[in-house]
């Protein structure tokens, strides 16, 4: 591509600001000119050549261009009849310069701001510059729009019209045509009109789009008082201000352009998504919210960075009421569509605009995410989450898995409500479930080797992290070891009960005869664990089943104290009752001597309490135990009854997911 500046007029509405130097040589800021500007963001756009015509002061012209030192290769085609033609033949003189290629066509006069320029290019098709906000002027350039073309382009124009002005991205189809008409309209004599006048007509065959920029700048100086207004403009064009957030982890060139394009309109604020706002939506964030404040920080363009804490803007764009808002256009539709139209609401309320960028979909940074999701699958990685999330999110919600299927659904699975998304922190292995699905009571039949295998099958399809069900966590000998395999494997936490022998469900409560370990050899048995693990991130959290053995309170809260004491990482009390008040009275309890030990519920029973509640109380983790294994055997064995009661399967297939639905649950590579 190749440049047409067109420099051939004579400039006389400027009076004594052109007594000795074209037009585009005067000065619209310190030190810069209308020329200089142009070429400045032509070269900034990737433009190095550009074709110049001339007139009057024609060498002052060139030796002002070469003072410039540009990375610009300049052509300089003289119009020594620049005072009987006007612009069109400085064109056709033009022509053997700029064949067979597309062309950036401005007049020598305009003033535009980078962003302009940036979409003009962007544009695959030939377009015009126009403006559908601004008035329609009554000497300048109007074009003619219908059924999203430019029919008519001139100043006489006012019926479906809008403002436009000199400054085209022509595709070489487009410049070929229309420079076969100004080529026509030059041999025939015809050196005086517009070479809009030829565009005019061929426009049945030249097909140009308009770009609207709506208040953007682009304007053209053709007296004093233009020159004033437009250098007016300028200097609020410099104090624009612009937003966009970013929850990215692994900056790459897509998010390089858009921030360059940002910066081009204003002055760029980024927000920064919070560690929580991020793991509310998408996979857990490889670089804490600190280190990717200071990555974005440092690119160039971005004024300041502050933390955005929700997926909703509308905190951070009160405060700031910037003039832009960006964003890539993928939030046009789908889930995030609520929070682009409460962005377009509040800024309606002040005159602020959204542009949005197109996104970009390639390959390699789709590469980039399947490798942030291998690493997050990395023991040493996947391990350290569940603390990092605690801390993130205050409260954390764990659903059971018992398969690599199950734990697939656990990890994709998701939802969207108003604009946010929500899904579940982590995975709990359950000794019940992993037992029910080997068809076996849950009384430690299945040993722990059976029990490692299936988190290995789950552990190689998913990456959110493991809490493991670990029973009593037998013999104390035996529970060091287990410590450090499961610590080794990568999970996350171990939960062990505080009772002995031959294990029962806690929902048999007092039905069965169960036995509870004491204090002593219990908090001996958390803090033996404590010392076998090697890393800092590895949990041991200790349940308590004096509410399930009906004990008391009192009792369970002494265990919760000693416990702690002897080293666990959390606590978790169960209850049998539908009513959570019990729940509620320890956690308040605990809460009012321990601030910082996260509390474990799993409420099986009292299921009408809310995550929202819990958090209010001072939980911090919920565990949702058995609800995929309770809903998935009705199902099956419903689907068994139907074949069986009609001979056949057809009465199946309606409560059945097809194989084809199952498959895609299984990506071809995590």
């Amino acid at each position: 591509m190749k440049a047409l500046i067109l420099n051939s007029g004579l400039g006389s509405r400027m009076g004594i600001l052109t007594s000795d130097q074209p037009k585009c040589m005067t000065e619209v800021a310190h030190g810069e000119t209308i020329l200089s500007r142009q070429l400045t963001l032509i070269s900034a756009a990737g433009i190095d050549e550009a074709v110049i015509t001339t007139g009057l002061y024609d060498a002052a012209l060139v030796e002002y261009c070469a003072s410039l030192a540009l990375p610009i290769k300049l052509t300089f085609v003289n119009n020594p009849e620049y005072r009987s033609t006007n612009y069109i033949y400085s064109m056709y003189l033009a022509k053997a310069q700029l064949e067979d290629q597309d062309v950036l066509l401005m007049h020598g006069d305009l003033v535009f701001e980078p962003a302009v320029l940036d979409d003009l290019l962007a544009s695959d098709e030939s377009c015009m510059v126009v403006s559908s906000t601004l008035p329609l002027p009554d000497k300048d350039f109007k074009s003619v729009i219908q059924d999203g073309r430019i029919r008519k382009i001139g100043i006489e124009f006012f019926e479906d019209a809008v403002a436009s002005q000199a400054l085209y991205h022509l595709k070489q189809k487009e410049w070929r045509i229309w420079m076969d008409s100004i080529s026509a309209f030059c041999e025939r004599g015809d050196v005086k009109c517009y070479a809009e006048n030829a565009f005019n007509a061929v426009s049945d065959v030249c097909v140009l789009r308009p770009l609207d920029v709506r208040d953007r700048l682009c304007a053209e100086i053709d007296t004093p008082e233009d020159l004033s207004i437009v250098s007016k403009q300028l200097d609020g064009v410099k104090n624009r201000t612009v937003y966009m957030c970013f929850s990215t982890d692994m900056i790459h060139s897509g998010h390089i352009s858009i921030v360059q394009k940002a910066a081009k309109l204003g002055k760029l604020t980024v927000g920064v998504l919070s560690d929580h706002a991020i793991m509310s939506y998408k996979r857990f964030p490889l670089i804490p919210f600190e280190d990717r404040r200071m990555l974005l920080k440092n690119i160039a363009g971005v004024s300041q960075v502050v933390e955005q804490q929700d997926l909703s803007y509308r905190q951070n764009l009160e405060q700031l009421r910037p003039d832009y808002v960006v964003h890539g256009d993928d939030w046009q539709s789908g889930f995030q569509k609520p929070i682009r139209d409460e962005v377009l609401s509040i800024l309606a309320t002040y005159g602020g605009q959204l542009v949005d960028y197109p996104y970009t979909h390639e390959e390699r940074y789709i590469e980039i995410e399947r490798r942030a999701r291998a690493e997050l699958s990395l023991p040493d990685v996947r391990r350290s989450r569940l603390k990092k999330a605690l801390a993130a999110k205050g409260l954390v919600s764990v659903m059971e898995a018992h398969s690599g299927l199950t734990g697939l659904i656990v990890e994709d699975t998701c939802v969207h409500v108003d604009g946010k998304t929500y899904q579940f922190d982590g995975m709990w292995i359950s000794s019940l479930c992993d037992s029910t699905a080997k068809g076996k009571p849950d009384i430690e039949l299945v040993d722990m080797t059976s029990r490692f295998r299936t988190i290995d099958d789950i552990m190689e399809v998913t990456t959110k992290p493991i809490i493991f069900d670990g029973d009593t966590g037998g013999l104390t000998e035996h529970f060091v070891y287990t410590v450090k395999t499961l610590e080794r494997m990568g999970v996350s936490m171990v939960i062990i009960e505080d009772k002995t022998g031959l294990k029962k469900n806690s929902l048999f409560g007092t039905e069965a005869d169960q036995t509870q370990d004491d204090i002593e050899s219990f908090s001996a048995k958390i803090a033996a664990g404590k010392s076998a693990q090697k890393s800092k991130d590895f949990m041991i959290c200790a349940r308590i089943e004096s509410l399930i053995l009906e004990r008391g309170m009192e009792d369970a809260l002494k265990r919760a104290y000693a416990f702690v004491a002897a080293g666990a990482d959390a606590i978790m009390i169960h209850s049998r009752r539908k009513d959570p008040a019990e729940i509620f009275e320890f956690v308040d309890t605990f809460r009012a001597r321990d601030a910082a030990t996260p509390i474990v519920v799993v409420p099986t029973s009292f299921n009408a309490v809310t995550e929202d509640e819990f958090k209010a109380r001072g939980v911090n983790m919920v565990i949702y135990a058995n609800q995929l294994t309770r809903a998935g055997f009705p199902a099956m064995k419903h689907a068994a009854e139907l074949i069986l009661e009609n001979h056949r399967a057809k009465e199946c297939d309606d409560i059945c997911m097809s194989f084809k639905d199952i498959i895609t649950l299984i990506p071809d590579d995590r």
